[in-house]
């Protein structure tokens, strides 16, 4: 007798699903992108910190400037000096720490950010104390002045 051909065919068996692991080498690439992004980003954050140290350095001295019991005149004075060496710090390339009168004040103001004519005559009197026997600037106005210069000079 001949058996019947068709009744030795099995149904059609799938395959199991894979595992998520390994992943495609498309998901490879995606995560080696997030690497190399999270990688740039960090490496642009910390150097834009180490750029902006002496900004930390000094907007920490000029809340602490705002402790002082200092007479008005040498507060005055001592700004100045935090303005010239941030300055300094800030604009190498221009030499401002041998700037003084005009020119230091023409500096402030045109580095000064937003409306800076609103301090052109802080900045005037704060520049002149140096050499005026009495202040006419309180030391709480000059040290908002130089609070809004510095907070503008972010790199």
């Amino acid at each position: 007798m001949d058996k019947d051909p068709l009744s030795a065919l099995h149904d059609i068996h799938l395959p199991q699903p894979g595992g998520f692991w390994p992943p495609a080498p498309g998901w490879w690439l995606v995560a080696l992108a997030v690497l190399l992004l999270m990688a740039a980003a960090i490496i642009f954050l910390l150097r834009r910190r180490r750029r902006n140290r002496w900004l930390r350095r000094a907007l920490w001295e000029l809340s602490n400037a705002h402790h002082s019991q200092q007479p008005a005149e040498q507060q005055l004075i001592e700004l100045n000096l935090l303005l010239k060496r941030a300055a300094r710090a800030r604009y190498p390339e221009q030499h401002p720490e041998s700037l003084s009168g005009e020119t230091w004040i023409a500096f402030l103001v045109g580095t000064c950010p937003g409306n800076s004519t609103e301090h052109e005559q802080t900045f005037r009197q704060l520049a002149e104390s140096s050499w005026r026997p009495h202040a006419q600037l309180p030391p709480e106005q000059a040290r908002q002045a130089v609070g809004i210069w510095l907070r503008g000079q972010r790199c």
